[in-house]
């Protein structure tokens, strides 16, 4: 019997593939293609639409640093709006923390989230907490009618088409802009630099959110898994400014246990290479 592999295109001239044991589970929702494999490398991992969401493997990472990174900015956060997320692993990080009392998830496929829970239990947990309220519809509608509701708003979305389209555009991050609060922040899962097509989708929300927010920021993460392993994520808002109002001793007392993330590397991670850095500059 042949291996069996999974393989993506992160361009046409560059494939990433990872070796399998077996698929656990396919099917095509109302939105899109879901599947659900297992590897000897990086344990079951989810795609949608044939893309390579997260794997047991890495996804710690991006879940550590899309969630951490605005709470030790603001540990006062009370009130969040989580756009996406259907695995449940930035859930999972939020509810380390004692202080939010309100967890919003907005997640348009009501199938991504019933088949983590059932393959993905390490992600799927952080569905169990009590402060989370699950609504299942579009993303750009729902915030669409929220005024000064959130202390922050993390948008983990799929890539700028398909489904996640509509959450990349300059009247969503409007939108989100209008809800959240005085010191609100909005962290967005920001594409890669490294690869033509994904640069370009990266260029083009960093101008749509600093269009809209007074503090708009990038800082970076390094995922296996993701195309060419670099990966960017944004933050903006309001009033406070990742490094300025970096309130490390506050978050380190809070005692979070994180595999990835910490202080330190919170600030190493806004010193971006110049490549990057000129890129966004020029938008």
């Amino acid at each position: 019997m042949d291996d069996l592999w999974y393989s993506e295109y992160h361009t046409p001239n560059v494939r990433f593939s990872l070796k399998v044991n077996t698929q656990l589970h396919y099917e095509k929702s109302n939105y899109q293609e879901i599947s659900i494999f297992d590897s000897p490398e990086f344990g079951r991992f989810l795609t949608l639409d044939g893309i390579m969401m997260l794997t047991e493997r890495d996804e710690f990472i991006y879940h550590e640093m899309i969630t951490h990174t605005a709470m030790a900015v603001n540990p006062d956060v009370k009130n969040v709006l989580v756009i996406g997320a259907g695995d449940g692993g930035v859930l999972r990080e939020l509810s380390k923390y004692s202080g939010i009392e309100t967890m919003d998830v907005v997640e348009i496929d009501e199938r991504v989230v019933a088949v983590c829970k059932e393959y993905l239990p390490k992600t799927a947990c952080g569905f169990e907490d009590p402060r989370v309220r699950l609504h299942f519809q579009d993303g750009l509608k729902f915030v669409r009618r929220a005024e000064n509701a959130y202390d922050l708003i993390i948008v983990d979305s799929t890539d700028p088409f398909g489904p996640g389209e509509v959450l990349f555009t300059k009247e969503f991050y409007g939108n989100c802009y209008n809800a959240l609060t005085e010191k609100g922040i909005l962290i967005n899962q920001h594409e890669s630099p490294f690869y033509n097509e994904d640069a370009k989708a990266m260029k083009s929300a960093h101008r749509r959110i600093a269009h809209a927010f007074p503090i708009s920021c990038v800082y970076q993460a390094h995922i296996p898994t993701y195309p060419s392993g670099h990966w960017l994520f944004g933050f903006a808002s309001k009033a406070l400014h990742p490094l300025n109002d970096l309130k490390a001793d506050v978050w380190k007392k809070v005692g979070i246990a994180t595999r990835y993330y910490n202080t330190n590397l919170h600030v190493g991670a806004f010193a971006l290479p110049t490549y990057v850095k000129e890129m966004l500059e020029n938008e």
